[in-house]
């Protein structure tokens, strides 16, 4: 459960009466549990790509295939964390993470009980009666995560969700992620421009080139975790990552 399969993927946007090709012949497999980082220039299609998988875009050609099943819209395999939270700021945090559970057909307990559960994973079980405005920034995301894991997807997509953040409260963000990633066993795909946050996270790196975004390179990150950000092998790899981001080389994939 949970495998993905991307085949000869292309997107283009229509405007006026030009097309302009945003992502072209992208191949890629996640496999069930898995943590891969999607990395790449402004306008290299990075949330174009994660917007497809969640079935928020269409595509032009090829395929995306989740279980055995195209993507063809919005499914609840599939949950979204968006780096500007978009939580509903008329509902507590508990309200917030029972939505997805309430739509589902769950009663008002079950949703209850499983907002409650998921909010106790991030941290977050003393705040359940706040609303969004009472909570600072790292909070109200790990509402939003709270909220995507209570539907129980089998891959949660990320969209720079820690962007917006200080350095201190990302890094913390990055270390409960992981924790949370390691205790769901859940598959993870995470847009971001950080290569840091990119090295310090992932399984894998795909590293798309400037538009139309193409597959320059999958880049493999066998470091064991827990990972330490200063130690010399993640700063062999952050130097490969900064090197194939800077450089024009052709589409290569390992």
């Amino acid at each position: 459960m949970g495998d993905l399969v991307i085949e000869n993927l292309s997107k283009k946007f229509k405007k006026g009466d030009t097309e302009i090709l945003v992502l072209k012949d992208i191949d890629l497999s996640v496999k069930n549990g898995e943590f891969v980082t999607i990395l790449g220039p402004s306008g290299s299609g990075k949330t174009t790509l994660l917007r497809i998988i969640a079935g928020l875009e269409t595509y032009s050609s090829g395929s995306a295939i989740l279980d055995g099943e195209m993507i063809n819209g919005p499914g609840p395999k599939r949950g979204m964390v968006f780096q500007e939270y978009s939580l509903f700021p008329w509902k507590t945090v508990l309200g917030n993470v029972m939505f997805g559970p309430k739509m589902q057909g769950f009663s008002k307990e079950e949703a209850e009980a499983k907002a409650t559960a998921y909010l106790n994973l991030v941290g977050l079980s003393d705040f359940k009666n706040s609303y969004p405005y009472e909570l600072s920034g790292g909070m109200k995301q790990r509402v939003a995560i709270a909220r995507a894991l209570a539907n129980e997807p089998e891959i949660i997509l990320m969209d720079e969700p820690f962007g917006a953040l200080d350095a201190q409260t990302r890094n913390n963000l990055q270390n409960e992620l992981l924790r949370i990633w390691q205790e769901e066993k859940r598959t993870i795909i995470f847009v971001t421009h950080s290569v840091d946050e990119a090295v310090f996270l992932s399984d894998r790196i795909v590293i798309l080139s400037k538009r139309p975004g193409v597959i320059k390179k999958i880049v493999e990150v066998s470091i064991p975790r827990p990972r330490n950000r200063t130690r010399p092998e993640e700063n062999t790899i952050r130097n490969e990552v900064l090197r194939l981001l800077d450089s024009n080389e052709n589409c290569k994939i390992d």
